[in-house]
C-alpha cells in the first residue's frame, strides 16, 4: 500500500498544484476524501474487472463534464478530429495550464484513477493499481506538468507496488529487496539523463547545459514562459525591419501565472484576414520584416490586424489576437504587418476608469491561490505612497519602483516558490522576466488587468526607416488593460543597464570573430542606436501626475528601505551570464538525485556481493586493538584469510600446526603467530606484548602480501 499512496500522491500534487493556480483546491481535496470514501466500500463488494470498467466508465464520465462545461461557442468548432489533435498536443507537451476550463478539467480527472487505483489496491491487485495510477501520472509527464521530484516518487512508489507487492511472506521480500532496488534506480537515472517528451519542460536532472538564452527563453514561439535562472545574450542578427515608426516587435503574451511560469492559455486559429482593431483610437504601423536567420516567431508592433506575404498562409492567430507562425520562416524570406497600435493621451489613461469586460477580469486578473498575501501588501503600500488614485497612475508607480529598487543582473539564481514574492521580497537584482512578472502579479492583486508579453526591443537603427533586430533584443515587459483604450505597454525593467549589457555582449562577440553579429548596414559609422521607448507608450507627454508618482516614490525607494545599497538600475553580471564562482546549494532535485544513487548503490552492492568484499577488505586491513586474547586471535584469523587465499582454507577438525605444515608455510613469522593463538585460544593466556606482536605481524603480512591493485579483488 505504501507504493500506491507515494504513486497517488504524486499525481495529486500534479492536480493541487493545477487547481492552485486556477482555484478549486478546496474541492479537490473534498472530491478525493470522497473518492477514497467510496472505494473503501466498494472494495469488498467489486471484483478486478468490475474494477477496470468501472474506472473507465467514471472517465468518460468526467470528460463529458468537462466537454459540456466549455462554453457553446467553443464546442462548436469541435470535432473527432480537433479532438484526436488535442489529445495528440496533450501527449507530446502541451501543459495542462493550457485547457480553457483547466479548474473543470482536473475536478473532472481525479475520481477515474484515483478511484481506479485504490479499489484495486484494496483487494491486492497492485500490478493493476499501478498501472491505473501510473496512466494518470504518465500522462502528466508527458504534458510536462510533472516535475523530476514528483515523477521520481511515483515511479518509485509504482516499483515498489509492484515489486514488494508481489513477494510474500516478509523472508521473501528480504531476499529480494535489492533486486526490486536496483530495478527503480535504473529507471530513474534513465528517465532523469534522457528527455523522453519532445516538447515537454522536463529534462535531464544533472545534464550541465549551458545556461539558456533570452531569446529561446522568451520568444520561441512556445506556448509557456518558465522563468530560468542564469541566462545569455545571443548577439546573432535574427531579422530586420523596414517601417516608418519604431516599436517594440512583439511576439505572444501571457495570461495564466503558476507562480514559476507564465502560460498562454486557449487555442490558437489559422489567420483568415483582418483582425479586429484595438477599442479606442489607433495609429496605423506598417511593417516589413525580413529574416536574416530562420525565425519560429512573427514579430509584429501590437496590435496587428493583416498580414501579407507569402507566410500568410502558415499564419496563426492566438488566443490573444497576437501572431504565430505555424512553421518556421525561413532565411530571406519577408512579410508585411499591418498593425494599429493604440493611440491615446496620458488624460485618456487616467480617465479609463475601472469598467473592465468580464472575459477581461476572468483572465487578467487571476493568481495562484498560493500567492503571499505580501506581496498585494507591497503593491497597495507602492500605491498609496505615490498618491495613486487610479489604475493608471498605480501602474506607473508599481513600473517605477521596481526599476529603480532592484538592480539588472543576467546572473542570478532562480528562487523556489513564487517568483513575483521572492524577487520582491529576496532578491536583489534580476532581468526582464523578473522585472515583468513581479510588476503583472502586482497589479492583479490590485485588480488591475495585466499581462506578460515577449518580443524584441526596436534593435539598432541602421536608416530612418530600418531597423537590425539582434537576439540580445528579446525582451519581456507588461501589458495593463484600460478600458476603451486596449492593452498598453508598460516596461519597468531598468532600459539603461538592460542596454550597457547589450552593448558589451556586441564587442564581445565582434572581437571574438563571431559571425552573424553584423550586416551590411551595421557597426560604425551608421546610424547609432536609438533610445530605448521609456516604459509607456503615453510618457512622451509629461503631466503630473508622473512627476507627482515620481517625487513620491523617491521617498520609498530611499537607502536602507528597499533599494539595494541604495543604488538604483545597477547592471551586474557579465552581458553572457556567466554563473558566480561562490558555491551554491544543491536543488531539492539534485538531493532527491543523488539519495537514489546513494541508495542504489547500496542495493548494488548487496545484490553483487560487494558489500561482503568491501567488508572483508576492511576487516583484513583494520584492526581496533581489544584484550589481548582477543586481539592474538583476531590476529591470527586475518593470516589464516591470507594463507586461504594463497593455498587453501583451513579445513574443519584440522589443527593450526597440521594446517601449516600440509600447505607448506616455512614463515617463521606466522608459526610464532600460531602458537601464539593457540595458547590464547585454549589456555587463555596473552599479555599486552604478545597482543601488540600479533597484530603487529599480521599487518606487516597483510601489507606485504596484498598489492595494491589485488587487495580488493583478493580480500574475499
Amino acid at each position: 500500500m505504501l507504493g500506491i499512496a507515494l504513486l497517488t500522491a504524486s499525481y495529486l500534487r500534479v492536480l493541487v498544484h493545477v487547481t492552485d493556480v486556477v482555484g478549486g483546491t478546496g474541492a479537490l481535496y473534498l472530491e478525493v476524501g470522497v473518492v477514497l470514501a467510496v472505494g473503501a466500500v466498494l472494495a469488498a463488494r467489486v471484483d478486478a474487472r468490475t474494477a477496470l470498467l468501472g474506472t473507465g466508465a467514471v472517465l468518460v464520465g468526467g470528460m463529458s463534464l468537462y466537454y459540456f462545461s466549455i462554453p457553446a461557442s467553443q464546442r462548436a468548432l469541435i470535432d473527432v478530429g480537433a479532438v484526436f489533435t488535442d489529445l495528440a498536443a496533450l501527449l507530446s507537451g502541451l501543459s495542462v495550464f493550457r485547457l480553457v476550463q483547466a479548474e473543470i478539467w482536473a475536478l473532472a480527472m481525479v475520481p477515474a484513477p484515483l478511484l481506479g487505483s485504490w479499489l484495486l489496491a484494496l483487494r491486492g491487485e497492485y500490478p493493476l493499481s499501478a498501472a491505473v495510477g501510473g496512466s494518470a501520472l504518465g500522462m502528466f509527464v508527458l504534458t510536462g506538468d510533472a516535475g523530476f521530484l514528483t515523477t521520481l516518487t511515483g515511479v518509485v512508489g509504482a516499483a515498489i507496488a509492484v515489486g514488494f507487492g508481489e513477494l510474500t511472506p516478509r523472508r521473501a521480500i528480504a531476499a529480494h529487496w535489492d533486486t526490486v532496488v536496483l530495478v527503480v534506480t535504473v529507471m530513474i537515472v534513465l528517465s532523469s539523463t534522457v528527455s523522453l517528451v519532445p516538447g515537454g519542460a522536463g529534462g535531464p536532472v544533472l545534464g550541465g547545459a549551458a545556461a539558456p538564452t533570452v531569446e529561446g527563453n522568451v520568444v520561441d514561439n512556445a506556448d509557456t514562459v518558465g522563468i530560468v535562472g542564469a541566462i545569455r545574450l545571443s548577439p546573432e542578427v535574427r531579422f530586420t525591419v523596414e517601417s516608418e515608426r519604431q516599436a517594440y516587435w512583439r511576439v505572444g503574451s501571457y495570461d495564466r501565472y503558476t507562480g514559476g511560469s507564465w502560460v498562454r492559455s486557449g487555442e490558437t486559429r489559422s489567420y483568415d484576414g483582418e483582425l479586429d482593431p484595438p477599442p479606442g483610437p489607433s495609429i496605423e504601423v506598417e511593417q516589413t520584416v525580413t529574416a536574416e536567420t530562420t525565425l519560429n516567431s512573427m514579430p509584429a508592433a501590437w496590435k496587428p490586424v493583416s498580414v501579407e506575404g507569402n507566410v500568410q498562409r502558415a499564419t496563426q492567430v492566438t488566443s490573444e489576437d497576437g501572431l504565430r507562425a505555424a512553421a518556421p520562416i525561413a532565411d530571406g524570406e519577408s512579410y508585411t504587418v499591418v498593425s494599429q497600435r493604440p493611440g491615446y493621451t496620458v488624460d485618456d489613461l487616467r480617465e479609463a476608469g475601472t469598467d473592465y469586460p468580464d472575459a477581461v477580469e476572468q483572465r487578467y486578473l487571476a493568481l495562484p491561490e498560493s500567492t503571499p498575501d505580501r506581496v498585494g501588501e507591497r503593491a497597495a503600500t507602492v500605491a498609496d505612497r505615490a498618491n495613486a488614485s487610479t489604475p493608471y497612475a498605480t501602474a506607473l508607480a508599481v513600473e517605477q519602483y521596481l526599476e529603480r529598487s532592484k538592480e539588472y543582473s543576467l546572473n542570478v539564481e532562480r528562487p523556489r516558490g513564487s517568483v513575483a514574492d521572492a524577487f520582491l521580497f529576496e532578491m536583489e537584482a534580476g532581468y526582464c522576466t523578473y522585472y515583468a512578472t513581479t510588476m503583472a502579479v502586482m497589479l492583479r492583486t490590485q485588480g488591475i488587468p495585466a499581462r506578460m508579453a515577449t518580443g524584441y526591443t526596436p534593435g539598432e537603427r541602421v536608416a530612418e526607416d530600418e531597423w537590425v533586430v539582434r537576439g540580445l533584443n528579446a525582451h519581456a515587459w507588461v501589458e495593463v488593460y484600460f478600458p476603451d483604450v486596449g492593452w498598453v505597454r508598460f516596461d519597468p525593467t531598468p532600459g539603461a543597464a538592460r542596454e550597457a549589457a547589450a552593448e558589451q555582449r556586441i564587442e564581445q562577440a565582434r572581437e571574438a570573430g563571431e559571425s552573424g553579429v553584423d550586416t551590411n548596414r551595421t557597426g560604425e559609422g551608421e546610424w547609432t542606436p536609438t533610445p530605448t521607448e521609456t516604459a509607456t507608450d503615453a510618457t512622451a507627454n509629461e503631466t503630473v501626475d508622473a512627476v507627482t508618482v515620481t517625487a513620491n516614490l523617491e521617498d520609498a525607494l530611499r537607502p536602507g528601505r528597499d533599494a539595494p545599497n541604495g543604488t538604483v538600475g545597477n547592471f551586474t553580471g557579465g552581458a553572457d551570464g556567466e554563473r558566480s564562482d561562490d558555491p551554491t546549494l544543491p536543488t531539492p532535485e539534485e538531493v532527491g538525485y543523488g539519495l537514489v544513487l546513494l541508495i542504489g548503490g547500496v542495493a548494488a552492492g548487496r545484490r553483487f556481493g560487494l558489500d561482503d568484499r568491501l567488508y572483508r577488505f576492511v576487516w583484513l586491513r583494520y584492526q581496533p586493538r581489544d584484550a589481548p586474547v582477543a586481539d592474538v586471535e583476531r590476529a591470527y584469523d586475518r593470516i589464516e584469510t591470507l594463507l586461504g587465499v594463497r593455498y587453501r582454507p583451513r579445513r574443519p577438525g584440522e589443527t593450526v600446526d597440521d594446517y601449516l605444515d600440509r600447505v607448506g608455510v616455512t614463515d617463521t613469522r606466522v608459526h610464532r603467530v600460531a602458537a601464539l593463538y593457540e595458547r590464547a585460544r585454549y589456555g587463555g593466556d596473552a599479555t599486552e606484548s604478545d597482543a601488540d606482536e600479533a597484530v603487529e605481524t599480521a599487518d606487516t603480512l597483510v601489507a606485504e602480501r596484498t598489492p595494491v591493485l589485488g587487495r580488493f579483488r583478493r580480500s574475499r
